[in-house]
């Protein structure tokens, strides 16, 4: 079992920063492929960024790529989503994984023009 807690959401002008973090906590949690995925209103959850458990190897949607970096620091079993030149149409909220197995609960990101 993992249990996942993200944070760091919350409301920012078109073209600021945010950092999102995923705290993982639970049996073997380094050792999970993490995604982040965003789900906007009346729209299906969509994938935004993966990392493997290494962090050797990442992908990303290409809404995203060259704005958006996740990393992970497997001493602190944290997940981060590095946001940059943030749009209106990033507005959603975001959901950390662990294999697309255990999910987070989520954090609210707003994008104001």
């Amino acid at each position: 079992q993992v249990q996942l807690v993200e944070s760091g959401g919350g409301l920012v002008q078109a073209g600021g920063s945010l950092r999102l973090s995923c705290a993982a906590s639970g049996r073997s949690a380094s050792n999970y492929f993490m995604g982040w995925f965003r789900q906007a209103p009346g729209k299906e959850r969509e994938f935004v960024a993966g990392i493997s458990a290494s962090g050797t190897n990442t992908n990303y949607a290409d809404s995203v790529k060259g704005r958006f970096t996740i990393s992970r620091d497997n001493a602190k079993h944290t997940v981060y989503l590095h946001m940059n030149s943030l749009k209106p149409e990033d507005t959603a909220v975001y959901y950390c994984a662990a294999d697309e197995q255990y999910w987070g609960q989520g954090t609210q990101v707003t994008v104001s023009s």
